[in-house]
């Protein structure tokens, strides 16, 4: 698990509002906006408000919201144009994970190769 709190990563500040997002959707329980460093054409982050730093450490009270996210993301993926798209959920330093706050990546706009890393 990562030593920075999760209501202290960069995702806690735009959600607190302290720095701002090209958000592309909003509602009680998530936030989606552009990434600032895209991998492809359209790359979205859908960030929970909750601050659960990773995928591993989500609990069963979670499972509406972990399902929530991934309807979003898809939502997402159709308001983007997207009619095929690719979603990653990192979890953990080794898995490529750069922000301890649970985040789905939304990337498509381009052919993606696999495996993607």
């Amino acid at each position: 698990m990562a030593s920075e709190a999760p209501a202290d990563t960069i995702f806690g500040r735009i959600l607190r509002g302290e720095i701002p997002c090209d958000q592309v959707y909003a509602d009680d329980l998530c936030l989606a906006f552009r990434d600032v460093q895209p991998q492809a054409p359209v790359h979205v982050l859908v960030i929970p408000r909750e601050p659960i730093s990773q995928l591993s450490e989500a609990q069963p009270e979670h499972q509406l919201l972990l399902g929530h996210l991934l309807l979003v993301a898809a939502k997402v993926a159709q308001q983007e144009g997207l009619a095929d798209f690719r979603t990653v959920i990192n979890s953990g330093a080794e898995a490529g994970q750069t922000v301890f706050h649970l985040h789905v990546h939304v990337i498509g706009g381009r052919p993606l190769a696999w495996p993607p890393g």
